[in-house]
């Protein structure tokens, strides 16, 4: 999400960034601005609603970011993107009522805001009628006002994962289950995707890149939260590596790269005794053997701050914990000792296994139906 994106500041403890291609959308703006008169004034008046406009957008996304705090989970950080804002949050609240006041306030927060500017614009006489509204021909806040009310409206369109699909997704997992619950907001997603799409192609172009989104976020998600659904309740012991490769305290990074190039094992634990004080990935290896080549002390390059599961851990908790802590490797730990470890590859060939095996059983049963069948028939 950071690549490519610059940096505005740090607001509530939260990082704001900015992504290159917004620039695209400036460009388009200004130069849409200069083509109605062909003045720098028009040019630098669209340009400065499109930023006023994507102030309220980014008020918008700190509505979830608050509201989410509000339930202990963090904001990596808020983005603006061409098409809107991004606020990624650690995760979703598991309880479906936590997930409907995050999903709902940024809504509310664009809602507010449209309320605001029409009390104002009222109380200081600058309003017009209301059928004149648009986002053209009016004044500057007229136009704010009718902005924010439209993106409230268009948010809280089911159209998942957007705010109104979560909310869907919520109300949905109040009645039934979580993962059906999101199956059955992914499909509602990609339908109104592909329904964006179509409009634009015939009218507004920016739909195009909207419906790509809505259609690729909606299909993540689903495969994420059908991932969780299937490891949870199982321990981690079930997946983890039991036959693995370690670092002593005093080798060298020439020692790990024997045991890179013998095998397929990449991160290393670095015990002292039968503890591990350490993690020695194969990036910070490449980065360090670059500086200090293959007599640098292993020390000097794994990372003595790590993230250590228990064995009895489930599955789904950790493979949460591995996407926060954008880890590969986690050394799992029993009364202090190391018994194993845990990649995302892991994870990634148990599910495989695990759906490999539950297609075999279809199979069986299926044919073993079928072999019953026949011989109640020929009976």
């Amino acid at each position: 999400m950071r690549q490519w994106s610059w940096k505005l500041g740090r607001v509530a403890g939260i990082d704001v960034f900015v992504h290159a291609t917004f620039l695209l959308i400036v460009l388009w703006v200004g130069f849409g601005g200069w083509l109605q008169d062909g003045s720098l004034q028009a040019a630098l008046a669209s340009v400065a609603f499109l930023l006023a406009l994507f102030f309220t957008v980014l008020l918008h996304e700190f509505g979830h970011a608050l509201v989410a705090r509000r339930y202990g989970i963090k904001t990596r950080d808020v983005t603006l993107w061409p098409i809107g804002g991004v606020a990624r949050l650690e995760r979703m609240p598991d309880d479906p009522r936590q997930e409907l006041a995050v999903a709902l306030a940024g809504p509310l927060v664009s809602a507010g805001i449209a309320a605001a500017l029409f009390v104002w614009l009222g109380l200081t006489g600058q309003s017009g009628p209301i059928s004149g509204l648009s986002l053209t021909g009016v004044s500057f806040l007229e136009r704010l006002m009718l902005a924010n009310f439209i993106l409230a409206i268009f948010n809280i369109l089911p159209a998942f994962p957007m705010d109104g699909g979560r909310v869907l997704r919520a109300l949905l997992a109040l009645r039934g289950e979580y993962a059906q619950a999101t199956r059955t907001a992914a499909s509602i997603g990609q339908a109104m995707a592909f329904l964006f799409g179509l409009v634009g192609l015939f009218a507004n172009p920016l739909l195009l890149f909207v419906a790509f989104f809505i259609w690729i976020g909606a299909a993540q998600e689903a495969s994420q939260v059908e991932q969780k659904s299937t490891l949870a309740g199982i321990p981690v012991q079930r997946a983890m590596l039991s036959e693995y490769h370690t670092l002593a305290r005093g080798d060298t990074l020439g020692r790990a790269v024997e045991l890179v190039l013998a095998g397929s094992q990449h991160d290393f634990p670095v015990l002292e005794g039968s503890q591990v004080v350490g993690i020695l990935t194969h990036r910070d290896l490449l980065r360090v053997l670059a500086q200090r080549g293959e007599s640098g002390p292993v020390t000097a390059a794994m990372q003595a701050d790590f993230l250590a599961v228990r064995p009895e851990e489930t599955l789904d908790r950790v493979a949460q914990k591995l996407q926060e802590c954008q880890c590969h490797t986690l050394p799992v730990v029993a009364n202090g000792e190391l018994v194993g470890l845990l990649t995302m590859d892991n994870v990634g060939e148990y599910l495989l296994i695990r759906e490999a095996l539950a297609k075999a059983k279809q199979v069986t049963g299926t044919i073993a139906g079928q072999t019953h069948g026949w011989g109640e028939g020929r009976a």
